[in-house]
């Protein structure tokens, strides 16, 4: 029997693509909140009902997100201030386990002007057409400096 499933490749290609198309969406000012909702929903189809995404390497603790509802909430809250933003020079590894996939990939865009970039690394295992597990292993300070955000990221790094 062929499965109809897209492969976990597929699925991390299309993930990239999705959170371009959010950023490039919530940068329209003139946007439909609609769409925008839209486009939430379609990134969390892409994760399983339990999933668990981690971001082991964030500066201020990580926030395991363990179900698709978790996930949604994560990239509506995630309001990234860059006019444009896309996954380039994405590479997809296959490993030994059929279901994980190892992508390497930068973010690269522009905000307030200004071009940024900052790599990122995915290990994440794809069941059934769907994610239920990622460890995202991105360059927190790098996104920081891109967004203008280093002295608050300092401040919050250095508080209590």
């Amino acid at each position: 029997m062929i499965s109809s499933a897209p492969t976990p490749a597929d699925v991390v290609r299309t993930l990239s693509a999705e959170v371009s198309r959010l950023v490039s969406l919530s940068a329209d000012p003139g946007l439909d909140p609609a769409r925008r909702e839209e486009q939430l929903d379609r990134l969390a189809a892409l994760y399983g009902e339990a999933t668990d995404v981690r971001h082991p390497f964030s500066p201020l603790g990580d926030t395991p997100r363990l179900s698709r509802a978790d996930v949604r909430e994560h990239f509506a809250g995630a309001r990234v201030p860059a006019e444009t933003l896309s996954a380039i020079d994405v590479h997809v590894h296959e490993t030994a386990d059929p279901e994980v996939v190892i992508t390497e990939f930068r973010y690269e865009g522009v905000c307030g002007g200004r071009p940024f970039s900052w790599p990122c690394i995915f290990v994440t295992r794809v069941r059934d057409g769907v994610i239920i597990e990622s460890r995202d292993y991105t360059d927190h300070v790098g996104a920081a400096r891109a967004f203008g955000g280093l002295d608050a990221l300092a401040a919050a790094l250095t508080a209590g």
